[in-house]
């Protein structure tokens, strides 16, 4: 065991206290992890879209303070009672969602919804005794997905912790832990275009532009870019999209234009900005008698999904998608292995870098939309 084993910790996390207002870094205490969690020192983490939406707290309740993040690499601190599977000095990504090894979900070859450690937002503490594991001044502050890695030590499930190569380097598969799985995931796990077929994607923001890589991967020989900014357009050729469509240069809908550059619709299409204008688009744009289209994007829980049932019984079929399909414990460590294998590229994710100190700035970027990912590093 660590020196630190059983110890509380005092370490600095950025610590959310209003909705939309700068992080505080300031020090809080990290108690030690109870039975069947981790203690991981966070190296590098990053901000994803999820943690900005949920900062912002329009249209909800927020729950703080809070220490947000949850896309991170780090290295096992200390360990809890019962868990078998990782050790002091593993490197691991921490998961938002997770994996128990035994639910119904867990036992099926095609889910990777646990019921367990499912993604649960409004959570502020850990399932071993509904108790939050950070505190300041003795007063607890909640956490975030099950894993506030804005921290520079924080606690997590083990369940929800993927143990990784240790010569990957975490300052670039931290990404993996979210929007690039994601959205890969979408595409190699779910869609499943073979080589030479065509692949509609839309929204090319960093999950997107994921979707785009893994229809690069798989060997389609069209991609096709669907965004209403076409400031995206010369960053996603980087990604394989070979083709591209602005939203906002049309007055018929979308999937009409893609069928006729494409003599009836693609084969794929994979939808990651959960307008549900886009979503339609998406179905009812992929060809008849085998076109598969793939929702990743998360709308408002009040939106409806309407066609007619006549794309259904013409042979297209619509999927969705939850983390790309990827099951964290089990199959993160080879998403992992397909980067240091070069087959997956990540440094064209990454457009900024930045210390801890300076995590507010990753948040502008993200609201002034500039960039795709960046990397926070928890020591510098």
């Amino acid at each position: 065991m660590s020196s630190t084993a059983g110890l509380i910790l005092t370490c600095k996390a950025a610590v959310a206290w209003e909705a939309g207002k700068p992080l505080i870094i300031q020090d809080v205490e990290v108690a030690p992890p109870q039975a069947m969690e981790v203690r991981i020192k966070i190296k590098y983490t990053s901000l994803c879209r999820t943690d900005l939406y949920f900062w912002e707290s329009k249209g909800q309740t927020p729950l703080l303070p809070r220490i947000f993040g949850h896309e991170a690499a780090g290295v096992v601190e200390s360990v809890g009672e019962g868990v078998s599977d990782l050790e002091v000095g593993d490197h691991v990504l921490p998961v938002f969602t997770g994996e128990c090894g035994d639910c119904r979900h867990c036992r099926s070859d095609v889910s990777n919804m646990c019921d367990l450690l499912r993604i649960n937002p409004v959570r502020g503490v850990m399932l071993a005794d509904g108790q939050s594991r950070f505190s300041i001044n003795g007063e607890p502050v909640n956490h975030f997905l099950g894993t506030s890695t804005f921290s520079e030590y924080t606690v997590v499930h083990s369940g929800c912790v993927a143990k990784i190569n240790p010569l990957a380097p975490l300052d670039k598969v931290c990404i993996l832990s979210c929007g690039v799985s994601t959205g890969l995931g979408a595409t190699l796990n779910v869609a499943k275009p073979e080589r030479g077929s065509s692949v509609a994607v839309f929204g090319l923001g960093a999950v997107g532009l994921a979707a785009a890589e893994g229809a690069r991967i798989a060997g389609a020989s069209r991609i096709i870019g669907v965004d209403r900014s076409s400031k995206r357009f010369d960053e996603a050729k980087k990604f394989g999209v070979t083709d591209f469509v602005n939203t906002s240069e049309h007055d018929r809908p979308i999937q009409e234009v893609i069928a006729e550059m494409t003599n009836g619709g693609v084969d794929r299409s994979v939808e990651c900005t959960g307008n549900i204008d886009n979503m339609i688009s998406a179905f009812e744009c992929v060809h008849d008698g085998w076109g598969v289209a793939v929702l990743v994007g998360v709308p408002s829980k009040d939106a409806v999904f309407m066609t007619k049932p006549i794309n259904v019984l013409n042979e297209r079929t619509l999927k969705g998608t939850f983390f790309g399909n990827y099951k964290p414990r089990t199959d993160l460590p080879s998403v992992v292995d397909m980067y240091m294998n070069k087959q997956l590229e990540l440094e064209k994710f990454i457009t900024h870098r930045i210390p801890f100190s300076e995590i507010n700035k990753a948040f502008e970027y993200m609201v002034k939309g500039e960039g795709l990912r960046c990397i926070i590093s928890m020591e510098d």
